[in-house]
């Protein structure tokens, strides 16, 4: 009899930062399939999302994927059930009004390495800071660059769970990276960035690292790049339409709903939105060709294909849940009167 173990990973009842949970269920006979995964439960008053007298939420699976660090292993990204069986108020996944998978969208998310003992960003010495920023960005060498090692492995381990990984780099602040996903759906692009983000986490804890994916860890008057989690997306009507005013008008559409979309963009995101640092200001709405302080920018690439391709909303910031702002972008997206 063979012995599967099972990662079952949810998020939690937080708000407006939700966190990520996860427990091992061991099964006989797998079979590797997302149908083979059963549903499960867990204690919701744990994590603020059921009373204790009646405690009991359900684990529905919605994606699975090799583990790449646990022999017989597998991750199981789920959505959270009420114990009726309907969605949970901090599932963010059933939201989502994309069940033909015609949104496509690319993530590309931006974080901070910190050191557990200093409490820091890597590359910042005890009580003081390191060179301005300016030579950090792509850079190479243990003078600029630092947790490369970390970087690496988790590619590595994303490209092995079979997660549509399509890049990293290092980003302008000392100690901030990004890596970047691309999925077709809005519900798959939200599972992978998710387990993702698990796998990155759960390596930090043999490094002596965590990760950071407060907008603006050093704070808001720092001369430091925060972090965001720009939003690539499009659907048929963006990859064909060969049309100027067709972009200006799927653009125009999210002007009358900016506090809408920041509502779900992630917390603290007035500290990075500022209009400084390749961002517009939180209280404005703009968008450009090829301009990154736009709210959204319109990629020259999109121009040169004859305006047939993708648009780049900059706002989300780092911690954002990629399942509510996939959402919300999917829902306006759908409300420009074309």
């Amino acid at each position: 009899m063979s012995k599967t173990k099972l990662e079952y990973i949810w998020l939690d009842g937080y708000f407006p930062t939700q966190n990520m949970r996860s427990k091992t269920k061991v099964v006989n006979n797998f079979g590797g399939k997302l149908e083979d995964c059963p549903m499960w439960s867990f204690d919701g008053s744990s994590t603020r999302q059921a009373e204790g007298g009646s405690s009991d939420c359900l684990l529905k699976p919605v994606a699975i994927f090799p583990d790449p660090d646990r022999k017989d292993g597998y991750l199981v990204m789920t959505e959270v059930l009420n114990a009726d069986g309907s969605a949970h108020e901090s599932n963010g996944r059933a939201t989502i009004d994309d069940d033909d998978n015609d949104f496509w969208f690319g993530f590309e998310q931006e974080y901070f390495i910190m050191d557990v003992h200093t409490q820091m960003p890597l590359g910042f010495p005890i009580g003081g800071y390191p060179a301005p920023q300016g030579l950090y960005y792509c850079s190479v060498g243990g003078r600029n660059t630092h947790g490369r090692d970390l970087v690496e492995e988790h590619a590595d381990y994303c490209i092995a769970a079979g997660i549509n990984f399509e890049g990293i780099n290092q980003e302008v602040a000392c100690g901030q990276w990004e890596f970047q996903l691309f999925a077709k759906g809005a519900k798959k692009a939200g599972d992978e960035l998710w387990v993702a983000r698990y796998l990155l986490d759960r390596l930090t804890e043999k490094h002596g690292y965590y990760i950071e994916y407060h907008p603006k860890p050093l704070g808001r008057d720092m001369d430091w790049n925060g972090s965001g989690m720009h939003a690539n997306f499009s659907n048929s009507t963006l990859r064909t339409a060969g049309s100027k005013d067709v972009y200006e008008k799927i653009c125009e559409a999210f002007r009358p709903l900016v506090a809408e979309h920041i509502a779900v963009y992630g917390e603290f995101n007035d500290q990075r939105l500022t209009g400084l640092h390749e961002t517009a200001s939180i209280h404005d709405f703009s968008y450009g060709i090829s301009d990154r302080g736009a709210s959204i920018r319109i990629p020259i690439a999109t121009v040169e294909s004859g305006w047939k391709g993708w648009l780049e909303d900059r706002r989300p910031a780092s911690n954002g849940d990629p399942y509510k702002i996939a959402g919300r972008i999917v829902k306006t997206v759908k409300s420009a009167k074309l």
